[in-house]
C-alpha cells in the first residue's frame, strides 16, 4: 500500500472520531445541577482574583471616610505597649531609670518635674492626649509617647519619620502630636508665660534698668528672620529676604535681662524691615490705647511718663525707643553707646538661647502653612519662658502667679464719643513718635551714665 493511501486513511478515522467525540457530547447534556455548580465555582473565583485589584485601585491613596488605614498600604505592627514602658525605664524611674537628671535635661531642654507637669495640663485641656484603645481592644499611644515626639521634634529639629524607631510613632502621627501639643500649650500657658507686663513685672523691670545703668528701660527690642524652606513658589517674592536671598518670616521681641521674652510678633513676611514691623506691631497698643499699667521715672531731675525699650540704628528716634550713637564725637558719647550696646544685646543672647533650645527655629521651617509655624514659634517662646522661670533665674513661683483680675479693667474708661477716643489715641501716638523727648531722653541718659561710669574712663 502507498503511503498516500496510508495518509488517507488515518486522516479518515481521525475525523470519523472526532465526529464520534462531539455527537457524545451533544447527546450527553450536563444535568442542570452540574451546570450551576460549575458556574459559582467559576464566580467565585473571577470575583477572588479581580475584585480586591479593582477596589485596590479606585482608593489607591484616598483615606476613608471616617478615617482608618490607607487602602493598598502594609501595615506595620508596632509594639507601643513595651515601647511605653520602654521609656519609662529611660527616664522616669527616679534614681533608678537607665540615664541621668542630666541626660534628660539635655535632651528635653527641661527638668523632669517640669516636662511631667506640662503633660498633665495639656492632658486636662486635650483629649488627644489621652489612651484610647480602638475597635479591637488595642491600646493606642500614650499620652507620653505623644508628648516625647513633639518634643524631639522642637527640641532636634528632626523629620517626623525619625522617631519611628524608638517611640514607635508614625510620620503623620507625630505631626498631628506637634500640632495638637502646640496647641494645647497655647491655650493653657499662654495666659501667664507669654503676657504682657503687668504692674509688678514693670516694677522689677524698672529697678532692674536703674541697675543697669538706664532708669526707664523696659528691655530690649530687635527682629530675626527664620527661612521658610517649604514657601510656596509663589509666595517667593513677597517672602523672600533681599540680605538672606531665602524666604524668611520675621520675629519681633522684647527681652529682659533674665532672657524672658515680654513680647513676641511673628509672621511678617521677610521682605519687610525692623521699621515696618514695628508698625504692624501691637508692642505699642495698649499704651496708644490708654490701659498700659503706668511707667513713670526719673533721670537727671527730669520725670518722664513712658518706659523704654533698647533697640539698634535701624529703629525711629521714638520717645519709647533709644539708640546707640554710631559716630561718638566726645568720649562722654562713647561711653554711652558702649554701655546701650552691651546692655542691648540681651535680645541677642535670647535669640541665640531660643535657637540653640530649639533647634526646629534654628533651621529651615519645613511646615507649609504659616499658621502652623507661627504656632510652632509661640511654643517655642512659652516653653523658653517656663524653663527660665523653673530654672529660678526670674525668681517667680509658677504655683503662686495668678492673674490680677482687676489690672485690664482699672484704667480703662469707655468713651461714647468716638471722634474724642480717636483724638486721643492720635495724641497718645504723637507722644510715642515725639523725636523732642527722645532726644531729651537720650540726652539725660548720655550724662547719667557719664556720671556713673565716666570716672572710671577718666582714670
Amino acid at each position: 500500500m502507498s503511503s498516500s493511501e496510508t495518509e488517507a486513511d488515518s486522516d479518515s478515522s481521525s475525523s470519523n472520531n472526532d465526529s464520534l467525540s462531539i455527537t457524545k457530547m451533544l447527546l450527553d447534556e450536563p444535568s442542570e445541577d452540574d451546570c450551576c455548580t460549575k458556574m459559582s465555582r467559576d464566580l467565585v473565583q473571577t470575583t477572588t482574583i479581580h475584585v480586591p485589584m479593582i477596589v485596590s485601585t479606585m482608593f489607591k491613596g484616598k483615606k476613608r471616610a471616617h478615617g482608618g488605614s490607607t487602602p493598598g498600604r502594609r501595615y506595620i505592627h508596632r509594639d507601643r505597649k513595651e515601647r511605653h514602658n520602654l521609656i519609662i525605664h529611660d527616664y522616669f524611674k527616679g534614681k533608678h531609670s537607665k540615664y541621668t537628671a542630666d541626660h534628660f535635661r539635655r535632651r528635653f531642654r527641661m527638668d523632669v518635674e517640669l516636662f511631667n507637669r506640662i503633660l498633665q495640663e495639656i492632658g486636662n485641656y486635650d483629649d488627644y492626649f489621652t489612651q484610647k484603645v480602638d475597635a479591637v481592644g488595642k491600646e493606642g499611644l500614650s499620652p507620653l509617647q505623644k508628648m516625647i515626639a513633639a518634643m524631639r521634634m522642637l527640641a532636634y529639629g528632626c523629620p517626623a519619620d525619625l522617631l519611628d524607631e524608638y517611640v514607635q510613632i508614625g510620620e503623620s502621627t507625630t505631626i498631628e502630636s506637634l500640632k495638637h501639643f502646640c496647641d494645647a500649650v497655647i491655650g493653657v500657658f499662654e495666659q501667664q508665660y507669654l503676657r504682657k507686663p503687668n504692674e509688678d513685672d514693670i516694677s522689677r523691670l524698672l529697678q532692674e534698668g536703674e541697675d543697669r545703668g538706664f532708669p526707664g528701660m523696659l528691655g530690649s527690642l530687635d527682629c530675626m528672620h527664620w527661612h521658610w524652606k517649604n514657601c510656596p513658589t509663589a509666595w517667593h517674592g513677597t517672602y523672600t529676604n533681599g540680605f538672606k536671598r531665602v524666604p524668611t518670616l520675621i520675629l519681633e521681641v522684647v527681652a529682659s535681662k533674665s532672657l524672658w521674652i515680654w513680647h513676641a510678633f511673628f509672621g511678617m513676611a521677610g521682605t519687610n524691615n525692623d521699621i515696618t514691623v514695628l508698625d504692624r506691631s501691637p508692642l505699642f497698643d495698649d499704651l496708644i490705647n490708654g490701659v498700659a499699667p503706668p511707667c513713670k521715672f526719673v533721670v537727671q531731675g527730669h520725670q518722664y511718663n513712658m518706659g523704654y525699650y533698647l533697640s539698634d540704628g535701624i529703629y525711629p528716634q521714638y520717645a519709647t525707643l533709644i539708640q546707640s550713637i554710631s559716630q561718638p564725637s566726645s568720649l562722654k558719647e562713647k561711653i554711652f553707646s558702649e554701655h546701650q550696646e552691651a546692655v542691648r544685646k540681651d535680645v541677642e543672647r535670647a535669640f541665640g538661647v531660643l535657637q540653640s533650645r530649639w533647634h526646629i527655629v534654628k533651621g529651615p521651617a519645613r511646615m507649609w502653612n504659616s499658621k502652623d509655624l507661627g504656632k510652632i514659634m509661640k511654643t517655642c517662646i512659652i516653653l523658653h519662658n517656663m524653663i527660665i522661670e523653673s530654672e529660678c533665674t526670674q525668681g517667680m513661683n509658677p504655683e503662686s502667679w495668678q492673674p490680677h483680675g482687676d489690672e485690664r479693667f482699672e484704667d480703662v474708661h469707655l468713651e461714647h464719643d468716638y471722634s474724642f477716643l480717636v483724638s486721643r489715641m492720635i495724641d497718645r501716638m504723637k507722644q510715642v513718635q515725639d523725636k523732642r523727648v527722645h532726644k531729651d531722653l537720650k540726652s539725660d541718659l548720655i550724662n547719667h551714665i557719664w556720671d556713673l561710669y565716666g570716672g572710671q574712663h577718666a582714670t
